[in-house]
């Protein structure tokens, strides 16, 4: 697992900790909104079919909106596209004896029964994750960043662990890229804790590009 860690952070060239491009810090937000309305426009299309077949395979809303912690520990409301059943949070302790997550601190169940048919294909495609460049535009999420954690998983956080939080989250980052799959909770924090120390345009332009293949590859959540 430490050795994966490593290998994400040395094929980027990670800059030493501490030394952050001022210039970077200002021009990254400003991006985010940029890039973020063009993506916006440019999926709007393909989103309304999306919503359309959503709303004809099963009952629910279209879009699913989850509070989640960002930057600051400032709770705000994210957007996805629904890929559960409309009782899935109601069904939530039923089957939290499916979690392949020994440390608790995150949700993974493989073959969730709670999935539907289209949403199954909406995670293995990450296209579920197109609403959340209404986030990005809102400036709730970066389009590079750790990802929103669950309030409940932010009350089971160390001190170390809220060192994620210090930053604006992010649609996609260095776990998404790393084998999301098969990391644990510890990688998670210590690669956005990485990420964190030395974030750098090189940096997000290599995650982007990096996110590509694995969006092809069909590598989206379970």
């Amino acid at each position: 697992m430490q050795q994966m860690v490593e290998q994400a952070t040395k094929e980027t060239s990670l800059s030493p900790a501490g030394r952050l491009n001022d210039v970077y810090l200002v021009i990254k937000p400003i991006a985010d909104r940029a890039f973020g309305l063009l993506l916006l426009a440019l999926f709007t299309p393909l989103m309304l079919v999306l919503a359309v077949i959503l709303r004809l395979d099963s009952s629910g809303p279209t879009i699913f909106k989850q509070t989640r912690v960002g930057k600051g520990v400032k709770p705000f409301e994210m957007y996805k596209f629904r890929t559960m059943c409309e009782e899935a949070e109601d069904m939530l302790p039923h089957v939290l004896h499916l979690n392949e997550d020994a440390s608790g601190m995150l949700t993974k169940i493989k073959d969730d029964p709670r999935v539907t048919n289209v949403g199954r294909v909406l995670r293995a495609t990450s296209l579920d994750e197109l609403p959340q460049l209404i986030n990005v535009v809102k400036g709730d999420m970066s389009l590079v960043g750790p990802r929103p954690p669950l309030p409940s998983e932010v009350a089971l956080y160390d001190s170390c662990h809220m060192r994620r939080l210090e930053i604006t989250p992010g649609i996609t980052g260095l776990w998404q890229v790393s084998g999301r799959k098969n990391l644990d909770f510890d990688a998670m924090v210590d690669l956005d804790i990485r990420y964190a120390e030395r974030q750098s345009m090189l940096i997000d332009l290599w995650i982007i590009l990096k996110t590509i293949p694995e969006v092809l590859k069909m590598n989206g959540a379970r």
